[in-house]
């Protein structure tokens, strides 16, 4: 199965310049929780951009960032080596690293069970695995031009999260799951950080919704989206007149035991 979303487009280039102005702080902190170790060995997966990756190499010793598409990874620290590789067929590196981090890149992932298993044997002991996605928590409207338009609104991310999303293989239920999974692995000081906010159109969180519904476009007429359905809601996106709630982000983490 293709994914859905590709980093190497002009919608990708900016798709992954919104992440990481609402995303890139709340993941510091999740990042930073555990300490940091200056000789620390790390693996960034779904490095995007590499704004994690040259994060971490400032503070470690080195930083492996794997992405299926690198080419967004062209200005990294000497210490960080890019290599293009999909998970779905392995981690496409060799273990053991002192810190494991994947953001927004199970939630994408048939295989996450497979893959999740993958990350906890490549822990060294005393690791630690860092896990941040997406749920599905419902993304309440605050402010709204009218009642038409907050019922686009509902449909578009009914059909985008219950039923384009879910055919292409995402799951927006598995963040939940993943601490219990953490757990149930062995892995101990079990930890999941939760990160929201508003946004308002024409801000990065619309921004970053227009976006996608860009980017899946075909999927959502495929599954009954009309064509004056996803230009409402583009405009929609677009106008300061318009609020709701973002994404509920989950940034879990767990140490594999010494």
């Amino acid at each position: 199965m293709d994914y859905v979303f590709e980093t190497g487009s002009d919608l990708g280039r900016d798709h992954m310049q919104y992440l990481g102005t609402l995303l890139d702080a709340p993941t510091r902190w999740c990042l930073e929780r555990g300490g940091l170790s200056a000789a620390a060995r790390c693996l960034e997966l779904g490095a995007g951009a590499g704004s994690i990756a040259n994060w971490l190499a400032a503070r470690t010793g080195e930083v492996v960032a794997v992405d299926i598409d690198t080419s967004r990874l062209t200005d990294v620290a000497a210490n960080v080596e890019v290599r293009r590789h999909d998970l779905r067929e392995g981690l496409g590196v060799d273990g053991p690293f002192d810190l494991i981090h994947a953001r927004l890149v199970l939630v994408h992932l048939p295989e996450r069970e497979q893959v999740f298993a993958r990350l906890v044997e490549a822990l060294a002991p005393g690791g630690r695995l860092v896990i941040g996605d997406f749920t599905g928590r419902r993304l309440h409207p605050i402010t709204m031009p009218s009642p038409e338009d907050e019922a686009v609104w509902a449909r578009i991310q009914y059909l985008s999260h219950e039923v384009a999303g879910p055919a292409s293989g995402m799951s927006m239920t598995w963040a939940g799951s993943t601490a219990a999974r953490m757990t149930d692995a062995g892995l101990v000081d079990v930890h999941t950080m939760e990160y929201s906010e508003t946004t308002t159109g024409g801000t990065d969180g619309c921004l970053l919704h227009r976006n996608l519904n860009q980017q899946a476009e075909p999927l959502l007429l495929g599954v009954g989206a009309t064509p004056d359905e996803l230009r409402r809601y583009r405009e929609l996106m677009t106008d300061p007149s318009f609020s709701a709630w973002f994404y509920q982000f989950l940034c879990t983490s767990g140490v594999r035991p010494k």
